[in-house]
């Protein structure tokens, strides 16, 4: 699935200059299976981009298309086999329910899909150091910890975009760079494609697209 977008602005954004490079305002397209990092400050519209692609605000003028299909002509149930199949997100806010645990948070998302066994989850969780965690609620965890958990979680389906907002914000290096790998790894597995919003932080990472805000 590829993605288009034709002179979009947010509502919101409608009165602030834009310059020649930002995405608001100009067209492009993403292709499938391309890495993509959005740069900018912080207030921006990072967060307005991301909700914006994954259906939860409709505010904007322009035309956004997923393949030929105008994002403004999606219905409910459009939406809800999106996110099942092709859109996978890590939310600024991370949307984990804090009084269930590590497992029940991950099983939730995992059993719509059967896409991963327990074992197969529990080995995500190894490969980002928070193996420990499985029966811990969400609620009681660190930042960092419960990032981690999210990622796994958007993972833990299939699709063909993977849209994350600020995801390592609360990770040092390390544990960035672990993330990092699993997310590739992952991708790579599905011939997938993720764009990763920054506030302009190096990820020692090769992406194959870099757009501002």
């Amino acid at each position: 699935m590829n993605i288009h977008f034709k002179n979009v602005i947010p509502n919101p954004l409608r009165n602030i200059t834009h310059h020649e490079q930002s995405i608001w305002n100009n067209s492009f397209s993403l292709q499938k299976g391309q890495k993509v990092m959005l740069n900018a400050t912080s207030g921006k519209g990072k967060t307005t981009f991301t909700h914006t692609l994954s259906g939860l605000r409709k505010d904007y003028s322009g035309k956004i298309l997923f393949d030929e299909q105008d994002l403004q002509d999606f219905s409910a149930e459009d939406w809800a086999e999106l996110r099942k199949n092709k859109l996978s997100f890590v939310f600024q806010d991370l949307q984990l329910f804090p009084n269930l645990t590590v497992q029940e948070n991950l099983q939730i998302k995992n059993d719509l899909t059967k896409s991963f066994t327990e074992d197969e989850l529990k080995q995500m969780l190894e490969k980002l150091e928070i193996e420990d965690k499985w029966s811990n609620q969400c609620g009681l965890l660190s930042m960092g910890q419960q990032q981690r958990v999210a990622i796994i979680r958007a993972l833990s389906q299939p699709y063909e975009w993977l849209l994350m907002d600020e995801p390592f914000s609360h990770l040092d290096e390390n544990n960035t760079q672990l993330a990092l790998s699993l997310i590739h790894k992952r991708t790579a597995e599905q011939g997938a494609g993720f764009i990763l919003t920054s506030l302009g932080d190096d990820h020692q990472f090769t992406f194959d697209k870099v757009l501002n805000l």
